[in-house]
């Protein structure tokens, strides 16, 4: 059931006629067990405000761990966890490693996000940033070691980058859409897949760079303060938020982000019913984790999808 590539709309009908049937049974709440989770720290809060919600609701206990999308994937694919967060596709090898196991799943898009480049309150010379000067500043090899390099203009403040670890899916997509290659970037930079640890970094260096998602920055906005990117295409200088991810203005850093629930999972009532929970009240948990929701049509594509998952695990 690996659902990650588009359904025909023949096999859909057949499957969402399926679905609405099946769906008499009860919402699967109070079953009994957990359901475990981990991965993205970037999709980590979004996923616990659902689990407090649907444990609110009656639903059962969610334990949510942050181990990085890289560690999530790695867990999901020993077949340790029900659900892995992402703020990344899952790779061609990661998805290899789960067949070998034997492990389908499910991908649906939960939120988007808006990838935000952060600098000290301090920093009074900065207001946005083009693609050229951030892969300039991260690319391999990089000797941008002061703030003037970035721009002559600027002061000669000592630049102190701090970004995400290796195993981030945060990583994986910003060196990806800046650098131009994923996996590519310095390595003389301060790397964890705690957020947290940027926020602590850039808050306590007038000279301080570093990028997450939006938020940790919406989180911590007393303590820095958010760089414009400038769109490639306009020459605009966009602010990351709701409107502007929604509107794709602001690129090439907004993103969708993930949860990956595993096939056999869906025999689980309760598994089931979470999902479920997750979008039909997407748009709250969403506004709740300071995440961009997604549209109406974004959400009716990911609904059906799980609708044709859940018949596909029930029929069999």
């Amino acid at each position: 059931m690996r659902l990650n590539r588009p359904i025909t709309v023949a096999a859909l009908a057949a499957m969402l006629v399926l679905a609405t049937a099946a769906c008499g049974g009860g919402d699967g709440r109070g079953s009994g067990g957990t359901i475990t989770a981990d991965g993205s720290s970037t999709v980590g809060p979004f996923t616990t405000k659902a689990a407090e919600d649907f444990k609110a609701q009656g639903g059962v206990d969610v334990t949510v761990g942050i181990s990085g999308t890289g560690g999530g994937f790695e867990r999901f694919c020993r077949d340790e966890t029900d659900i892995s967060n992402a703020s990344r596709p899952i790779k061609d090898e990661e998805a290899a490693i789960c067949a070998d196991a034997g492990i389908d799943y499910l991908e649906l898009t939960v939120a988007t996000d808006a990838l935000t480049n952060v600098v000290n309150p301090e920093n009074d010379w900065v207001d946005c940033l083009t693609v050229d000067q951030l892969k300039a500043i991260w690319e391999p090899g990089s000797k941008v070691d002061s703030w003037r390099d970035v721009d002559e203009s600027y002061p000669d403040v000592p630049l102190r980058l701090y970004g995400a670890g290796t195993d981030s899916g945060t990583f994986d997509y910003f060196t990806d859409a800046i650098v131009g290659e994923e996996g590519a970037s310095r390595t003389d930079y301060n790397a964890s897949e705690d957020d947290n640890v940027t926020v602590q970094g850039v808050a306590g260096e007038r000279g301080g760079l570093g990028y997450f998602g939006f938020s940790y920055f919406e989180e911590n906005q007393d303590k820095l303060r958010a760089v414009q990117i400038r769109n490639p295409k306009t020459g605009q200088c966009v602010s990351p938020g709701i409107k502007t991810v929604q509107d794709t203005s602001y690129k090439p850093l907004g993103r969708p982000l993930f949860v990956y629930a595993k096939g056999s999972s869906f025999k689980r009532t309760e598994v089931q019913a979470f999902i479920d929970y997750i979008l039909d009240n997407e748009a709250a948990i969403a506004k709740r984790a300071r995440f961009v929701p997604l549209t109406p049509k974004q959400l009716k594509v990911q609904r059906n999808r799980l609708h044709y998952a859940i018949a596909l695990a029930r029929k069999g």
